[in-house]
């Protein structure tokens, strides 16, 4: 058990690092207009989704304080209209890093309740936050937003990317945007420290699924857009993963035995291991959740 927390603790160690290497470099934000109304940033960290119409301005995620300056500079190339609501898909620093820098008398910040209570965990670690990072609003499941003629869906899945990650979806653009339990044409960091686990991942793109149709966008938390289509792929790929993580397990294969096994994963490690998450990682990770 000691060797299960130490190698996922360096695994997370390696995101945070990762994660503070990346803010050193020059970023570029880059827009995809999605729909007449919907629009996906990219930049550095987590994508960052932004609904535009003729009242209102709705964003998700923000990336790295950092970079909060240039995401505005983008943001004015779209609209001059001030951002009504700004909505946190999950608590990690990539996504919730320019919270205080874009909250402002006229924003307000929207977060599932786990979220906001992580963040509230992270003023009390780093002193030099305060309160500006916090969402004014949570909410334990669900959540709907009318926005004149559009509808804004919020729901939670449990235990997938984090304990407190959400879903938004735009029912008339019919755009949805998946934050970290979709890591598009890459293998996902599913972050076990944080309440992450293999099979609520799968279960949350499943609902994901449900939901959308042939004709949907998704935006990914991290790589290109998507569609129903690369989801369900995507989804067969992970439970092909599982099932042969299970069956080693009940042979009693041992976490190393498993992270240096290349046939749990190698149908997929070309198309999908080029990412953060390497094949070895990914299959420590399997392990470590479905051990449990």
């Amino acid at each position: 058990m000691k060797q299960l927390k130490s190698i996922f603790n360096l695994t997370t160690l390696m995101f945070i690092s990762m994660i503070s290497w990346s803010q050193e470099e020059e970023v570029t934000i880059t827009i995809d207009s999605l729909t007449n109304e919907v629009f996906m940033l990219t930049g550095q960290g987590g994508n960052i989704g932004l609904f535009v119409n003729a009242t209102n301005t709705f964003m998700i995620d923000d990336q790295f304080a950092r970079l909060s300056p240039k995401i505005k500079q983008a943001i004015a190339t779209i609209t001059n209209q001030p951002i009504t609501y700004l909505f946190n898909t999950h608590m990690h620093g990539d996504h919730t890093g320019g919270n205080a820098e874009f909250n402002s008398k006229t924003t307000t910040l929207i977060a599932q309740d786990n979220v906001r209570k992580s963040l509230e965990q992270r003023i009390i670690e780093k002193p030099e936050l305060n309160n500006d990072i916090l969402p004014e609003i949570s909410f334990s499941e669900e959540l709907t937003l009318y926005q004149d003629d559009e509808t804004i869906m919020a729901f939670h899945v449990h235990n997938a990317h984090t304990n407190g990650d959400a879903m938004i979806y735009f029912i008339k653009n019919n755009v949805i945007h998946m934050g970290d339990t979709y890591f598009s044409g890459r293998y996902p960091y599913i972050d076990i420290n944080n309440g992450g686990s293999v099979n609520g991942y799968i279960n949350a793109q499943k609902k994901a699924l449900m939901l959308i149709d042939d004709n949907t966008i998704i935006i990914p938390g991290h790589g290109r857009p998507s569609n129903k289509q690369e989801l369900t792929t995507y989804i067969t790929m992970l439970e092909d993963i599982k099932d042969n993580t299970l069956k080693a397990i009940e042979l009693g294969r041992t976490l190393e035995q498993i992270t240096t096994d290349t046939t749990i994963s190698g149908a997929y490690d070309t198309d999908y291991g080029t990412g953060f998450i390497n094949p070895e990682r990914l299959r420590s990770t399997f392990y470590t959740s479905l051990k449990k």
